[in-house]
């Protein structure tokens, strides 16, 4: 029997199949879960499509009601929660907690929510409102690196809004997955709320499926690019959250300090596995010595380590294959440029990169041109505003960018410039259920958060009277 079971059709079960799953920190198995396959996907999906109707039925503040259940229930538990979440991802423990309050937080948000018809034209000749209405069974297919909050922030919206909802969580880390699933079992009408584990075999199971209305799917570039493929026999509509490259921009007067602390706290956290992290800085010349120094101090300071070790402030990275692929951008950092922090992968047991900075570095190096994700971070030396920013903007992502500068105004100039989703000024990284947020180019489709984010769990349909 697995450690952990999924939830189908309202009933918890092993399947036929089971998968081990491996701590990071070690290298070695620590638990294993119930596996799916795709007769457990079909019935899924079946499950969910029956279960719909009713619950699209239930009152808005019944479905609201269900949401904070759930919020209560992660907050009850969410010790071992966040536990769990270092032991199956890496992260250290004080920034697996916050995913684990965050998970709840984002729940309770959309439990306050919901999507009212809208009045476009009244007057003598016609009344025409927008009305929102559930799409149907929705799949949302989440990835490692924030495992819990991303499944979490996927299914409140979709559930509020009366849809069913199908979590296929990453192979790597569904652990959080299936306890949140074990907690879902006694709030959710069976069939309302589906977790299932595969080895990445299944995916196409779920975008092929005519039954299946949206895909939700969070992850790299080029599979985001199969889903869309896949969706297409059926026109499913989709929300992608894909990969980036993102690029701060320091201006001459920065302050160095706390520029540095807080470029370091979004290069690094989470052991630079974060779809939003700042991935490459440009720093412009008559500071560059001074942001390097002070780069380099501020990074001499995180502890690397096993997560549930006290004083860790990166863990390892996630998995064997992301692994092997960091080694190759250490391998670039050292050929196409100085390292100044960091440097090594750590051997014996468990995935450890060094927090790494390198300077002296520029375009054509794979480790600026490419998404690490990765505890790896180059810094890159301007002359000219005008250059800098072309130079940010030669990428095919467009997620996320950053300017940092004391004077506002001038951050802003740049900031209009920049072709992302999100520019942060002074910050990098942060984000929350009001805000909407998605990429531009090659980072995504569709929107996530805020009313925006909401919308596109339901179909839009225009009600239209014609008053004579």
């Amino acid at each position: 029997m697995a450690d952990y079971q999924m939830l189908i059709d309202g009933a918890l079960t092993d399947g036929s199949q089971a998968l081990d799953v491996v701590n990071p920190a070690t290298g070695a198995p620590f638990t294993t879960v119930a596996r799916a396959t795709e007769a457990d996907m079909l019935r899924a999906i079946a499950a969910a499509k029956a279960a719909q109707p009713g619950w699209a039925a239930k009152p808005l503040a019944e479905r609201q009601a269900a949401l904070v259940r759930l919020a209560d229930a992660i907050d009850a538990n969410a010790a071992d929660l966040a536990r769990n979440l270092v032991m199956e991802q890496g992260k250290p423990l004080e920034q697996a907690q916050a995913e684990t309050a965050y998970a709840a937080i984002f729940l309770r948000h959309f439990a306050t929510q919901s999507l009212e018809p809208e009045t476009v034209q009244d007057d003598a000749d016609f009344h025409i409102q927008t009305h929102y209405r559930p799409l149907g069974v929705v799949a949302g297919i989440t990835p490692w690196n924030f495992p819990l909050l991303i499944g979490c922030y996927k299914l409140a919206p979709a559930v509020l809004l009366g849809n069913s909802f199908i979590w296929k969580a990453a192979p790597t880390t569904p652990v959080t997955a299936l306890m949140i699933a074990k907690l879902a079992k006694d709030i959710f009408p069976a069939g309302v709320v589906n977790v299932l584990v595969d080895k990445n075999d299944l995916g196409q199971v779920l975008t092929t499926h005519p039954d299946v209305a949206k895909i939700s799917f969070t992850g790299s570039t080029p599979t985001g690019r199969k889903v869309m493929e896949a969706s297409a026999s059926s026109l499913k509509r989709l929300t992608l959250e894909l990969g980036g490259n993102d690029a701060g921009i320091v201006l001459p007067d920065a302050d160095i300090a706390k520029t540095a602390q807080r470029v370091a706290g979004s290069a690094f956290n989470n052991a630079g596995q974060v779809c939003i992290a700042l991935k490459r800085l440009y720093v412009h010349r008559s500071i560059y010595e001074e942001m390097c120094d002070a780069l380099a101090t501020e990074v001499a300071q995180y502890a690397l380590g096993d997560g549930l070790e006290q004083g860790t402030r990166v863990g390892p990275l996630q998995n064997a294959q992301q692994y092997e692929k960091a080694k190759t951008y250490l391998a670039a950092a050292h050929a196409d440029g100085k390292v100044i922090a960091g440097g090594k992968a750590r051997d014996g047991g468990g995935y450890f990169i060094e927090p790494t900075l390198v300077r002296d570095i520029a375009e054509g190096s794979k480790l600026v041109d490419e998404e690490q994700f990765a505890p790896i971070l180059p810094v890159i030396a301007y002359d000219d505003p005008a250059d800098v920013i072309a130079r940010a903007n030669a990428s095919e992502y467009g997620l996320g960018g950053s300017v940092w500068s004391q004077d506002v105004n001038a951050a802003l100039d740049v900031a209009a410039q920049i072709e992302s989703g999100t520019v942060w000024i002074n910050h990098h990284t942060h984000f929350g259920p009001l805000i909407p947020f998605g990429g531009a180019k090659q980072s995504g489709l569709g929107v996530e958060f805020g009313k925006e984010g909401l919308t596109e769990f339901a179909q839009r349909t225009v009600v239209s009277v014609m008053r004579q």
